[in-house]
């Protein structure tokens, strides 16, 4: 009896749509995905390009100028026997890093984490060899002259000055970081 029913409900709903004509489709709600946004492609390209400029562009003369020429220095504050003191090896070195090899940007990466690490390890005195620029275009050390302004900018360090001939000379930097790294 339900198929004798159900063959009497389909005569009786085509009889009753019999002459109808169907909904035209922009009536009807359309459930798509959202696109997606454009990427920035050309200003992708253009960031990649200034980044490529600047790490093989020759310095500017902005950034010669910017450049440390000290020998040593003394975070303002501090008494210079504490200057002395480094000079005269009273702290042993207990950390180092050799940035022979490495780009500026290369090693500002490296000397910023060293000090990182060095600082949460609780190593206060540490040598960090840059060398002479023996190496680089035109025998200018450049790496000596940005350590030396990397250093100079960092609250972490208190003092820094050229190695004794017997540690590297004016290739190496010893450089004093303050106390209190990690919990005691």
């Amino acid at each position: 009896m339900t198929q004798q029913a159900s063959k009497e409900d389909l005569a009786v709903f085509l009889a009753a749509v019999d002459g109808a004509t169907p909904l035209s489709r922009p009536d009807r709600v359309s459930f798509e995905a959202p696109k997606p946004s454009p990427r920035p492609l050309q200003r992708e390209r253009d960031e990649a390009a200034v980044l490529g400029e600047s790490l093989h562009a020759p310095l500017a003369i902005d950034d010669w100028l910017d450049l440390g020429g000290a020998d040593s220095f003394l975070r303002s504050g501090l008494p210079r026997t504490l200057l002395r003191d480094l000079r005269r090896g009273r702290w042993s070195i207990q950390n180092h890093v050799d940035l022979h090899g490495m780009n500026r940007h290369e090693a500002h990466e490296r000397v910023t984490r060293f000090l990182a690490e060095s600082l949460a390890a609780d190593r206060r005195c540490l040598r960090i060899v840059h060398g002479r620029g023996n190496g680089s275009p035109g025998r200018e050390a450049i790496l000596r002259q940005l350590v030396k302004v990397w250093l100079g900018r960092s609250k972490d360090v208190l003092a820094f000055c050229h190695a004794p001939p017997c540690d590297g000379g004016d290739g190496a930097l010893w450089v004093l970081l303050k106390a209190g790294g990690k919990p005691r």
